[in-house]
């Protein structure tokens, strides 16, 4: 199978009048929309343990967020024109930012949640499964010798959500 690079995004033409202006912003606000939805339900997904489901969003995702920062870089390089044209669709865009970074913060902190979970479980039954595999001896003091970092096996585990 032939691993080539992804190809670039396409350049879009800069913003020069304030129709193109009103259309970038639609077109901004509609990826917004469906990438609300889309991390959302991520979020949701990850929040009732169904990781493997969650996972099903991650093309979708990755496509709107590209999408979301070529629109996004394009309005920021005509910031001026679409302030001096619109200042009340750039304050709602400005206010709509704010509000989706609230709720990217919700969707990175539920899923830091779900990792540190997920790492603390396979911490755990790993150092149970090397307790229970070093021989039960005991130390000069008279007390149980723990285990050593050389005395537990590695575990395998599938990477199958």
């Amino acid at each position: 199978m032939n691993q080539s690079a992804p190809s670039p995004a396409p350049a879009l033409a800069p913003i020069s009048t304030a129709a193109e202006a009103e259309r970038a912003i639609a077109n901004l606000n509609a990826i917004m929309d469906r990438l609300v939805i889309t991390v959302e339900e991520e979020t949701a997904r990850v929040r009732a343990g169904h990781l493997s489901r969650a996972v099903e969003l991650d093309e979708s995702k990755v496509a709107l967020a590209r999408a979301y920062a070529i629109q996004t870089e394009r309005l920021k390089v005509a910031k001026d024109l679409v302030v001096q044209n619109m200042p009340d669709a750039f304050d709602r865009l400005r206010d709509r930012h704010t509000t989706f970074r609230a709720m990217l913060q919700t969707n990175l902190t539920v899923l830091a949640t779900a990792h540190a979970v997920s790492e603390g479980i396979i911490r755990g039954v790993s150092g149970e499964l090397a307790r229970k595999q070093a021989p039960s001896t005991y130390g000069a003091s008279g007390r149980a010798n723990t285990p050593g970092a050389r005395a537990s096996q590695p575990l395998a585990i599938s990477r199958e959500l």
